[in-house]
């Protein structure tokens, strides 16, 4: 997907109505106040050798790289949210809204910003090292976290 591509997609989930029940699709999960999507995905790097995994990593952190800048274009520097604090909460059993119950545990860092009553956030994660990395965007309602996994304020 190109950036332009990229850019189409986030608006299109920007402006989507949110649907009552978590649903799914190839690239697209979506839920009472989220969407997520993947924008770009490597290949399954089960078998990859440490230079395929080393390139998969440049080239999607580039892809993000360059996302950051055309969103930061539209709304400013991001707020950069750590979701560590979010997947510690998760896994001591406590309760973690969506989507970033989703999120926590395969991004371990996200850019967002806020546009009218919701937020938008983009970032690199990978559920397991064997896994494709991918390069997400999520759209909420309400505020994004903070760095301590609580609600903080979105931008």
């Amino acid at each position: 997907m190109t950036l332009d591509e990229q850019l189409t997609t986030v608006d299109a989930l920007r402006r989507r109505d949110f649907p009552a029940q978590r649903t799914h699709s190839a690239r697209t999960e979506s839920g009472p106040g989220f969407h997520i999507a993947a924008l770009r995905v490597s290949r399954e790097l089960w078998d990859a050798d440490p230079a395929e995994v080393a390139e998969a990593e440049e080239e999607l952190g580039a892809a993000l790289t360059a996302l950051v800048g055309a969103l930061s274009l539209r709304w400013g520097e991001p707020e950069v949210l750590d979701l560590s604090g979010v997947l510690e909460r998760s896994a001591r059993g406590l309760p973690v809204r969506p989507p970033l119950d989703a999120l926590c545990g395969y991004v371990p860092r996200m850019y967002a910003w806020r546009s009218a009553d919701r937020w938008i956030a983009v970032g690199v994660g990978q559920g397991d090292p064997v896994l494709p990395l991918q390069l997400l965007v999520a759209v909420g309602e309400g505020e994004a976290t903070g760095a301590a996994g609580a609600p903080g304020r979105g931008r």
